[in-house]
């Protein structure tokens, strides 16, 4: 599984609910993403598609299990793998009483990564005519591709974006679409996590789909539906109504 960019083996997550119970968040996840190309995880909220997002990244540490990104064991190697990662997780952290440029050159400092990179990526996510803005001035899709531009700032192989359209109107979704074919189209990599069946549909290659922690799909989405609808499709594979 050498050329995988992301593998998963038997990923357990669980956690003390008092009283000598546990309550499982993943369950003997096994996966493997091969890259190039934008990746869809899938599930109602609850599912596990952040805590699997969070495991991955070395945010969480999980019960059991291995993984590995871009070759590198995690979290072991994470130093290593996160060099070539950009990722949005949950709510993005961002200064309101500053600018979005200052936001993000405070973020690429970090990395020795420029102001001309700054005002480049505010170009490609349509800030650049509000970068000198306070981000409390910001709409809530003004901050979320804010957050955007900050995960792309050191150019990732990787994209990892988990509900990337919150808050974004049907033009901010359409671009977002855009950008993420974009980034396949030249080799990256980009996985995204919704529960919002609609917004994956237009723009993934492959999806998995998550219900209570268990994978019950993985592959090719237009082979999920067989002979289905998606919504039924995943309605089937999931118990719920999609959101």
């Amino acid at each position: 599984m050498a050329h995988n960019i992301i593998e998963i083996e038997g990923l357990t997550k669980a956690y003390r609910a008092g009283r000598g119970r546990r309550t499982v968040v993943l369950d003997e996840l096994d996966l493997a993403v091969p890259g190039a190309g934008v990746y869809g995880f899938l599930g109602p909220n609850g599912s596990g598609k952040t805590t699997t997002i969070r495991c991955l990244l070395g945010l969480v540490r999980p019960t059991r299990g291995a993984l590995r990104l871009l070759d590198r064991p995690i979290p072991s190697g994470l130093h290593d793998a996160i060099r070539s990662v950009g990722a949005i997780v949950e709510s993005p952290a961002l200064f309101p009483t500053i600018t979005g440029r200052e936001n993000l050159r405070l973020l690429g400092a970090i990395d020795g990564i420029g102001p001309r990179r700054v005002d480049e990526v505010l170009g490609v996510v349509g800030l650049d005519e509000r970068a000198g803005d306070l981000v409390q001035k910001y709409s809530l899709g003004m901050r979320q591709r804010l957050a955007v531009a900050g995960a792309l700032l050191g150019d990732p192989d990787v994209l990892v974006l988990d509900e990337p359209a919150n808050g974004l109107d049907p033009g901010g979704m359409a671009w977002l679409r855009g950008l993420l074919r974009e980034r396949a189209a030249t080799g990256r990599t980009v996985v995204l996590s919704s529960h919002v069946l609609s917004e994956v549909a237009q723009t993934v290659d492959d999806v998995v789909v998550l219900h209570r922690g268990v994978l019950r799909y993985a592959g090719p989405l237009d082979a999920l539906a067989g002979g289905d609808s998606l919504e039924a499709a995943f309605l089937r594979l999931t118990e719920a109504v999609p959101a």
